[in-house]
Parts: structure tokens; sequence; C-alpha cells
């Protein structure tokens, strides 16, 4: 109520009888002319400032509904619908999503800042390896169904193998079927088995002999887990390896002792889709630019093998906190900022709405790798991802970035009578922001935490607080205010934050990239006093090996990292350019 009262105060002040005509008042001495344009001045800042903070108080229709919120809603509610099948970079959903925000930007008189004067900037993203239709695996005149019947090994070589042979003919053999029987029997003895590593040996080892192929096959009741994995960067074997069913080999190999034509061909190739950031501009003339972003990405029915269902039938992750909440906010801030009433003029305003988030970041450090404008006129960036689940007890909040600048002490306001905000000095973390902290820029990161339905398909519009949304968007609306009169601010340097939780007993304090799709683990970061920097670990150095571990992505360098307990010391393998060099490490 209180609120409310201060408005019609405010209104009712400049619009008071003095007890003489108003012109009177204006062509009296010159002094209260310039007394009276000084009041109406400080009255008309108090009034935009008052807005600024209680607009959700005073912008409800006559039923009651605040427009901000049902703004909110309904971004959140198209976003997270099943039409759209999760958002998942690259697929007809994320086309869906993006098209929607683009005619969200448009709406709210945002300037096309993407490619060749449009809202998208397309990136390429790496979907790791296909098999393509020549693939095959034939017994005389039957080919066996790929995936049911048969698959090579993720890290098999490309290469075509033929022979015929019969039981009375003499022949060479040059085809080698192995029985996993007895490996997966020692799996349930040895907690530390290693089958990849023991298939690879196979390989190797029939490949010295004289062999051209290895079909694998598994007579035992033990599940060996072997399946296709296109997102596998293993080492790739030396000759074609396959796997065939154990009914399959039953019936075309055991129980059938015809002589046999068999034709085995692997093809595969590299696999890339495309994502797409959506990039709207507001251009003020001036010198520097604040930049506000979200990602509107999720994980489509999981196919990436980032979610956390348990589940066997395949379920779209509709993404409503993460981050359809986010995008929500981005939109909401987008009209905000190009009202004229409301508007500040003392920075340009950048909105990226990114894609490729659940990938490895993708989009944001595509765009900070081929900016739309110039990143030394950045002043700041704000990323919002998950801002859907503010508890209505505790009001927590989690601001992160508040290291990369002096000024955020000042602005950002921790003892806060209505958030109770944690505050992480680390610009880097599991989120966009990150991209831009790496290009020497000040950040914010927002977000209300984790929680039951995170990477699940349980993640839906219905479970959204959206009162809690439209509160921060208030609150990053104050931020935006306060930094309004201030020069560009300082960057400072923090620590580096994990990209997600982790159970290693050791780490070497670096930041992967994890948009790079190379052989092993390119540095994109180093955490200061730690044993990467230590053992004279750089930024731009690819990670081989460590110890006796090879690393040929994020995968296995985090398998790899488990074999260690703290204290230990190892040699590490580093590619510096065009040159391999050993540093020695201790974790």
């Amino acid at each position: 109520m209180a609120a409310k009262i201060g408005v019609v105060a405010i209104i009712n002040l400049r619009n008071k009888k003095v007890g003489m005509p108003f012109k009177e008042i204006l062509t009296g001495e010159k002094g209260m002319r310039a007394i009276f344009e000084q009041i109406f001045c400080i009255m008309k800042n108090i009034f935009i400032v008052f807005v600024l903070f209680h607009q959700t108080s005073v912008a409800q229709n006559s039923k009651g509904t605040d427009p901000l919120i049902k703004g909110i809603k309904e971004n959140v509610e198209y976003l997270a619908s099943d039409k759209l099948e999760g958002r998942r970079t690259g697929t007809a959903g994320e086309k869906l999503a993006y098209e929607y925000i683009e005619k969200q930007f448009k709406k709210a008189g945002l300037k096309p800042a993407g490619d060749n004067g449009t809202y998208i900037q397309s990136f390429e993203v790496n979907d790791g390896k296909k098999l393509t239709p020549a693939t095959l695996f034939g017994i005389n005149n039957t080919h066996l169904k790929l995936y049911e019947d048969w698959f090579p090994l993720s890290y098999s070589k490309n290469g075509s193998f033929e022979y015929t042979y019969s039981k009375t003919a003499k022949y060479k053999v040059t085809l080698l079927q192995v029985d996993l029987a007895a490996a997966m029997q020692e799996s349930k003895t040895n907690p530390h088995f290693d089958l990849d590593g023991y298939l690879h040996t196979a390989i190797s080892e029939a490949a010295k002999d004289g062999i051209e192929a290895v079909v694998f096959y598994n007579s035992s009741t033990i599940d060996d887990g072997l399946q296709y994995d296109a997102k596998d960067k293993q080492e790739i074997s030396v000759i074609p390896a396959v796997y065939i069913k154990y009914p399959a080999y039953k019936k075309y190999f055991e129980e059938n002792t015809d002589d046999k034509t068999i034709k085995i061909v692997v093809a595969s190739q590299l696999s890339k889709r495309t994502g797409h950031n959506v990039v709207g501009y507001i251009n003020n003339n001036a010198p520097s630019t604040i930049v506000l972003g979200a990602h509107y990405d999720h994980l489509g029915y999981g196919e990436d093998h980032n979610s956390l269902y348990t589940g066997h039938t395949p379920m779209i992750h509709n993404g409503a906190d993460d981050n359809a909440s986010g995008t929500a906010a981005l939109i909401e801030l987008a009209k905000w900022a190009n009202d004229k009433n409301v508007r500040y003029k003392n920075y340009n305003y950048l909105f990226i709405a990114f894609s490729g988030e659940e990938l490895g970041l993708y989009g944001s450090k595509y765009f900070t790798e081929n900016p739309t404008v110039d990143l030394k006129k950045i002043n700041y960036m704000i990323n919002m991802d998950m801002l859907g689940r503010l508890n209505d007890s505790t009001h927590s909040i989690t601001i992160g970035g508040y290291g990369t600048s002096p000024a955020w002490e000042e602005i950002i306001d921790v003892k806060n009578t209505f958030f109770k905000i944690k505050v992480d000095s680390s610009g880097s973390g599991p989120s966009d922001h990150t991209s831009f902290y790496r290009k020497d820029i000040p950040v914010l990161f927002f977000f209300t935490g984790t929680h039951s339905d995170y990477h699940k398909p349980s993640d839906d519009a219905d479970k959204i607080n959206y009162k809690g949304i439209r509160s921060i968007i208030t609150y990053i609306q104050k931020i935006i205010a306060s930094t309004d009169a201030k020069s560009k601010l300082t960057f400072t340097k923090t620590r580096e934050a994990n990209m997600g939780k982790s159970s290693f007993k050791v780490s070497m304090g670096i930041m992967p990239d994890y948009t790079f799709s190379g052989e092993g683990v390119l540095v994109d970061g180093v955490s200061e006093n730690r044993p990467a920097e230590k053992a004279g670990v750089k930024t731009g150095d690819i990670i081989l090996q460590l110890g006796e571990h090879k690393v040929s992505d994020v995968q296995t360098y985090m398998q790899a990292l488990n074999k260690f307990n703290k204290g230990e010391s190892t040699k590490v393998k580093l590619l510096r350019g065009k040159e391999e060099i050993f540093v020695d490490l201790t974790f």
C-alpha cells in the first residue's frame, strides 16, 4: 500500500493548486522560475525511479492482472511446451524457439544484430560421428540389421572386409571371432576391470597376427553394456571391429555350418548440426554497451546423454526453469529497456538468446569469438540461467561474478531486505557468462538454484514461480539503473569455478573448452595456485595424456582424474602449438 500512496502523492503534488495561477508564478522573479524547474526535475526523477522499482504494483489492469507476470508466463509456457520438443540445438524445436524469440525482439523494437542484417547468428556444433548407409554386415545374401543384430564399436576403424570360407578348403584366417564371456566374468570379480581397454588390446594383438577384422560377441548372461556411441572420442582402432549380438551370432555362426561369404563395411563420418543465437540491439549512440543474455536451448529427449532421467521411455525435457525462465526474463527486459518512459540512454543494449549452452557453451563462445559488436566497448554482461524456482520463504538467490569488478560491491546490496543474496566471486562457471569473462568483461550471473527436476522431463511450466522471476527482473533493472551514471566498469580477474558438480578426489585446476572437437582437452583457463599452474600448464595447451592414461576428450580426462589421489605425482603430456611437451604435476 505504501508504494501506491507514494505515486499518488507525487502526482497530486505536481497538480496541486497554490493559490494563484501557475502562469503567474512562472512570470515572477527568475529565481522562482529556477526553483520550480528544479523541483519539477527532482519530482520527475523520483517518479521514474519509483516506477522502476514498483512498476509491478501499479501496472495492473482492471482485473488485477500483472502485465509483467502475464508476459513472463506466456513466454515460459510457449518455450516449455511439448510442441518445441525440448529445444535441443539444431532441431525443429530449436527453430520454433528462436523464431518465437526473434518475433518478441522485433515487437520490443530491437534492431537485428546477428548475421547479414538478421537477428540470427548461426554456428556449427560437433555432433560426433554417424554411420553412413554403406555400413553393413552381410553373410551370404543376408544383411544383418544394424543396431538390432550388430553394430561397429564406437572407435572402430573405417574399412571394408570380405572373405569366403568353407569346411573343406584351406584358407588364411583373417577374421577373428572373440567371445567376451570370460572377460565379463572377470568384470564381476575385478571392480577395476576396463572393458574398453580389454577390447583395444584384443584388437591390437589381432592386428599384429595379421587379422584384418574382429567380431566380438558375448555368450554369457552378464550384460556388457556395449552400444554404438556417436559421441565416443576414444582412439580409433587399427582394424575394423564390430559387435554381433549373441542371438544373431548363434544363428549365423554357431548353428549354421554352411560355407559363408562374409562382408563387413564400417563407414562413419563426422556429424555436425547448426545452432542459432538470437541477437537484438538498442543503439543509443553511447560509447559502450551492456549485454544481457540467457540460453534458450535444452535437452530435447536427452539424446546428448546430459539427462538425469533414469526411465527407459524417451520423454521430452521441456526445461521450464532451465532455461525458459531466463529467456522469458530476457524478453521482458528487452521490452523494458526500449520503453521510452524508463529508458536509460548512457549505454547501448545488446540482448542475446544463446543456443548450444547445454552442449558446452557453444553459442556464447561462438559469439565472443565472432562478435557482432566491438567487445572492447562492452561494459558488462548479465547472464540469467534458471530463475524460476525462487523460494517464497527464503527468497534466496545466487549472484555469480561478484568479484569481476570492484563496482559490484557497491552496486549489489547483499543486505537486501527482500532477497537473501549469496554472492560468488568467480566469473566462470557452467553457463554463458563464462565466455564473456574469458574476454575480460565484468559479468553477473543470476541463479535461483538446482532442484529435483533439474535435467529431467519433470521441469515443467506449472512449477515456475512467476512472481519470483518478476522480482528478479526488477532487481536487474535496479542494477542497470545504478550503473547508468557510472563510467565503464573496471574488470578484475577471479578464481576459476568448477563447470559442474564433481566427485573427483583430485583436480588439476583447469577449465576445459567444451566446444573443442579435436583430440585431447583444450585448456580454456588455469586457476591460480592450483596443480596445473604450478606445473606450468597454460591456457591454449591441449592435454593429451595424464600419466599412462590417454586423454581424447573431456570424458576420458575425467575418467583419468579418477585414477589419482591427492598428493600423487604424474607426468602430463601436452600439445603446445605444434610441440609435444611433458610437465611434472602433483595433485
